[in-house]
């Protein structure tokens, strides 16, 4: 059957729920002090998503969650994407879960799967080496060691990857790529923050000393590497999604303030250059709303074809609204706007550190001109 985004009446009520929660939970003093402390993990915030089924959304039902597709997780996030909640729902929801779906046996899934979607399991997805690069050789070795494997090796900017349960860890065997389920805490791995530009979406560099696995902690039930290109596709259909919800965030802020800003008597929003650069952000933001609805219908039906398309465009042109509509909201705010107190700081870092994450906006458009043919 053919899913679309005309948005249901469950849809519609997913929205509210989601808003609803984030509203409550991720106003920017509370994200603030989150972000400032040890963890930047908001347990409580992430427990009540739980509790609402929102950490097993696309999980399917025999392993516990909820069964629903791309569709309905895109508006989730883009809900997020309004107020910065520090949530692992990127890292484990999307990044872990897809890989964990995509190469693990129906008994791996069943054993890792359910506490996920409780909320009791947190992943990360260990997949790029230590400078952060996505390539053929991820930054761990993994050999052989009697009935099971070694782990040795650096994987750099893991999401979340310091307060992950499990990391599911990318690793070169003989056989080419494979993924690892490895425990946070398990002997020879360590895990140190790496300085980020958005503190609300915090990376680790993890090192793998000689970390020994058994042979069931390698995920055996499909191909690993389409798992991962699986798994990083997830991860810029929702991020995309994400951004428009951050766009819309600043755009509602800016105009609000807009009106009620006077400047010589007037209101800056009456002046016809403040007006047409909000006007041109809600045309931006709209435009890029079709592109991030549409790869996520594409991922929800697993068009293959239409991905290779959908989501480079996505990711691209998402990608450089958020990051325009947060610069115009800085200035349009006027100096206020230029202290880290203010809240539009927030979101500028996040547009700046999500339009690298997956891969640059040209990294994309190469990618889709290679489809093309262009």
């Amino acid at each position: 059957m053919e899913i679309t985004f005309n948005v249901t009446e469950e849809q519609q009520l997913l929205r509210s729920m989601a808003r609803e929660l984030f509203e409550e939970r991720g106003n920017p003093e509370r994200v603030r002090e989150v972000m400032l402390g040890d963890d930047g993990l908001d347990e409580a915030a992430y427990g009540q998503l739980a509790e609402l089924g929102l950490t097993g959304l696309t999980i399917p039902e025999e392993f516990g969650g909820g069964g629903a597709s791309y569709v309905e997780l895109a508006i989730v996030f883009e809900e997020l994407g309004r107020r910065l909640l520090p949530v692992p729902l990127l890292s484990s929801c999307v990044l872990g879960t897809e890989a964990i779906l995509g190469a693990g046996t129906d008994a791996q899934r069943k054993e890792l799967l359910p506490g996920v979607a409780s909320g009791s399991t947190r992943l990360a997805l260990a997949h790029l080496d230590a400078g952060g690069r996505l390539s053929a050789d991820p930054g761990v070795q993994a050999t052989r060691d009697g009935d099971g494997w070694a782990l040795q090796g650096v994987s750099g900017y893991v999401v979340d990857g310091r307060t992950a349960h499990l990391l599911v860890t990318a690793a070169v065997t003989d056989d080419g790529i494979e993924l690892f389920v490895v425990p946070g805490d398990a002997d020879g791995v360590t895990r140190e923050d790496v300085e980020v530009l958005d503190l609300t979406r915090p990376m680790a560099t993890v090192t793998y000393d000689n970390v020994r696995v058994d042979d069931d902690a390698r995920l055996a039930g499909g191909d690993a590497g389409h798992a991962l290109h699986r798994a990083i596709l997830a991860g810029c259909v929702v991020l995309a999604n994400e951004q428009i919800g951050g766009s819309e965030q600043l755009l509602h802020t800016t105009t609000a303030y807009a009106k009620e800003r006077m400047q010589f008597g007037r209101a800056i929003g009456s002046f016809q250059a403040v007006k047409h650069r909000l006007a041109e952000t809600l045309v931006r933001i709209e435009a890029a709303r079709s592109t991030a609805y549409h790869a996520a219908r594409a991922l929800a039906e697993d068009d293959a074809e239409e991905l290779r398309v959908a989501v480079p465009l996505a990711k691209s042109y998402c990608s450089e609204v958020y990051e325009k509509a947060a610069g115009d909201a800085i200035q349009l705010h006027g100096g206020i706007a230029f202290t880290w107190e203010h809240d539009a700081h927030l979101y500028f870092k996040r547009a700046k550190a999500s339009k690298l994450l997956f891969g640059s906006p040209s990294h994309h458009r190469r990618l889709l001109a290679d489809v093309l043919e262009l």
